[in-house]
């Protein structure tokens, strides 16, 4: 065999085992957990701000029934449909088996207990500067509440989106790191109301544009808006460069969900606001006043 087939084979392979060692799922140190001990008092605080019933409750579910994580809701993007998994307390179909590490794989790393990365559709990304502690609380809130023996069911993803593997290399370019907006001179207030925005209510997976081919969020255009990922609409700018309401008006639309030309919220921002009305009213004036520093996209 000639000298240059050997050297490109092992090109290939090389180039080859690189790839697949740089798409590894990394996973959580489980030392960043120890010692805690959950609070479910505050984990279910954690819940409502993280929004997990709006996504993982089943279709059509009110009332009490929306503490029944069955999963099942589909949710239509420009890469296929993605449908809520059941992220109940069921042992078998649900995330009731789960340690507090394999919780914090998924959430902040969105890593499963298989070692499969999972699509940001889920949004580890924002989910990723989460505190050690709320995790913690979170995972004591989940296992008090009721279990669901459905099934969850597979995504509707054509190929190459089936392939997860890939979305390792997403991470590598994509991933957040650290927060979007940081000035030096945040107020104390404005600190919890990034934590919330960013964090735990993750308004930046739909407030934010994406990049048409690769879904990467645009943070240079921060919460500025744009077509929503179902492709029917669009999701509002809310930075200061559209939205001119007050930091009163702004935490009373949070807690009522009318605006104050008394339009009011609907589709899946009236959930959002069903769970933000159940936070202390501190917590919504916070995101209120970080929303005021965010710089304006007109």
């Amino acid at each position: 065999m000639p000298r240059w087939r050997n050297a490109l084979i092992g090109v290939v392979l090389v180039a080859g085992a690189s790839g697949w060692w740089m798409t590894r799922p990394l996973r959580m140190d489980p030392a960043e957990f120890a010692g805690l001990s959950a609070d479910p008092a505050r984990g279910e605080a954690v819940f409502h701000a993280s929004g997990c019933a709006s996504c993982h409750m089943a279709p059509g579910a009110q009332g009490d029934d929306r503490a029944v994580l069955a999963g099942g809701q589909r949710f239509d993007t420009p890469f296929g449909a993605f449908l809520a998994p059941n992220i109940s307390s069921d042992p078998v179909h649900g995330i009731g088996g789960w340690t507090v590490p394999m919780l914090a794989n998924a959430v902040l790393a969105g890593v499963s207990p298989e070692g499969q990365h999972y699509y940001p559709a889920f949004p580890w990304d924002s989910y990723r500067g989460m505190a050690a502690q709320d995790l913690v609380d979170l995972h004591g809130y989940l296992a008090t509440l009721p279990a669901a023996a459905t099934p969850s069911q597979p995504h509707d993803l054509p190929l190459p989106f089936q392939i997860r593997r890939g979305l390792g290399l997403w991470k590598l370019a994509f991933a957040r790191q650290g927060w979007v907006i940081d000035p030096p001179d945040l107020t104390p207030e404005e600190q919890r109301g990034r934590y919330l925005a960013e964090v735990l209510g993750h308004c930046g997976e739909c407030h934010t544009p994406r990049d048409t081919l690769t879904g990467a969020p645009d943070t240079g255009r921060w919460l500025a808006g744009g077509p929503d990922a179902s492709g029917k609409g669009r999701v509002p700018n809310i930075t200061p460069g559209a939205l001119d309401w007050t930091t009163e008006e702004i935490a009373s639309y949070l807690e009522t969900g009318f605006t104050p030309d008394y339009d009011s919220a609907g589709g899946h921002m009236a959930l959002v606001v069903a769970n933000f009305a159940r936070l202390p009213e501190t917590d919504r004036t916070a995101v209120a006043a970080y929303l005021k520093r965010v710089p304006p996209v007109r």
